[in-house]
């Protein structure tokens, strides 16, 4: 008897547990750049927005439905940061972009997807290596790019000079 009790209240409180983490990474708001912050983040001050396939389907494309056909659903530029949380390399890139976002607020978007969690998303842009940049033009196909600089500094310029090729083109 004490062993099915045990059993049942390991099993609430796994439930619940994952319970308020789905509940918790809905909570979106619009930080004071005007980019989509995401409550689940450890800073309150983050300028990106953590993607889940639902949402990537929602904000970016929907692959389920035109899966050879490019359609970006946003209204601005974006940058994808594919990640994990073990990835040394994208935990160097994470505040650069960070930073990045809040020089450029307004004029891109920039989302986050963990591989870790979003294994579908990572297939689906044949992701192998991390970090990987999506860099996605309002029209146009997006251009997909690996890796950071040598430095802090290198990986900045990367991410500028990406973003005035690619995502603010004057036509």
């Amino acid at each position: 008897m004490k062993r099915i009790f045990l059993i049942l209240v390991l099993a609430v409180l796994i439930i619940s547990a994952f319970g308020k983490q789905k509940s918790e990474a809905k909570k979106n708001t619009i930080n004071e750049f005007g980019i989509v912050n995401t409550s689940t983040q450890v800073s309150t001050n983050r300028n990106d927005e953590l993607l889940t396939k639902a949402e990537f389907i929602e904000k970016v494309w929907d692959f389920t439905k035109s899966p050879n056909d490019w359609k970006y659903l946003g209204n601005k530029p974006a940058i994808i940061d594919f990640y994990a949380d073990w990835c040394g390399p994208c935990r160097i890139a994470s505040p650069i972009l960070e930073e990045i976002g809040a020089d450029y607020a307004g004029k891109i978007l920039i989302y986050k997807i963990n591989t870790d969690q979003e294994r579908e998303l990572a297939k689906v842009f044949n992701i192998t290596g991390i970090p990987a940049f999506l860099y996605i033009p309002v029209n146009g196909k997006p251009i997909m790019m690996a890796g950071i600089g040598k430095s802090k500094e290198e990986t900045k310029k990367m991410f500028i000079d990406n973003i005035e090729k690619y995502l603010l083109v004057k036509k």
